[in-house]
């Protein structure tokens, strides 16, 4: 995580937590020309809404006036995760238990640096992911440390 990261999440959680919001990740990315800073925020039950996004925004942006911890020029962006949020906390992949994710690994797990399936079991040190190849139904328990990504998926098998 990078410094610039870090102190936007500081910045950032005493906002969220007053509106009853959750902050799900920090982005700071240069693409092309231009720099981007991304802060996904989501609601801790229901749906984030517009209206909610664009307050995030306007009171982070206000602190990020007073604190200025980043020197080039950048565009903030509030958004909600998506349909394909993130798995980064411990409180990210116990939800997860039972949903449909995607896994990308650091280094191949007998051959495979891949999966997509269901997250059935998670621990401090692993998790557990269901998946088919072809008509086999396989499980591979996968430690957090060899996880690269990982984030929820869409099942377009159903």
């Amino acid at each position: 995580m990078s410094k610039v990261t870090e102190i936007v999440e500081q910045l950032t959680e005493p906002i969220v937590e007053e509106l009853a919001l959750e902050l799900v990740d920090v982005e700071f990315v240069k693409e092309g020309q231009d720099w981007f800073l991304r802060v996904y925020v989501d609601a801790q039950v229901g749906r984030i809404d517009l209206d909610q996004c664009a307050l995030v925004s306007e009171r982070l942006s206000e602190k990020l006036d007073e604190a200025d911890p980043i020197p080039q020029n950048y565009f903030l962006e509030v958004s909600s995760p998506g349909a394909e949020r993130p798995l980064k906390k411990e409180e990210d992949f116990e939800r997860a238990v039972d949903a449909y994710v995607f896994i990308k690994t650091y280094e191949a797990i007998d051959g495979m640096k891949e999966f997509e399936g269901y997250l059935r079991a998670n621990d401090e040190e692993s998790v557990t992911i269901e998946f088919k190849i072809k008509t086999r139904t396989l499980t591979k328990t996968i430690d957090k440390t060899k996880i690269a990504l990982a984030r929820l998926a869409i099942d377009f098998s159903i």
